[in-house]
């Protein structure tokens, strides 16, 4: 195995959720399915946006659509219209997460 980053064979869509983010990871094909399931832990999510995630990480899978989705609560210092962050609503949040490297 070797260590590659997600955005090599998976793509990403985020948003915001009120005040947190909404991060969803895709990837074409069963055997990429079953190493993000096994690659991307609520706890190495978690770690991964230390520097935003200041609440729960909660993990949602979707196997019929090959996907993962990430709710990263109290990740946006109250969202939209509320917060002085750059990415208040969480458009980069999904790109920050292709940057992860894994063992593929």
């Amino acid at each position: 195995m070797a260590k590659v980053k997600l955005k090599e064979f998976a793509f990403a869509r985020s948003g915001d959720k009120g005040d947190g983010s909404n991060v969803g990871v895709f990837v074409t094909n069963a055997a990429d399915y079953e190493l993000i399931r096994r690659e991307l832990t609520v706890e190495r999510v978690r770690r991964h946006f230390h520097a935003i995630g200041k609440g729960e990480v909660t993990r949602y899978e979707a196997p019929n659509l090959l996907a993962l989705n990430f709710l990263l609560r109290d990740s946006l210092g109250g969202g939209g219209s509320e917060s002085l962050k750059t990415d208040a609503q969480g458009k980069t949040h999904g790109l920050a997460l292709l940057e992860l490297e894994v063992e593929r």
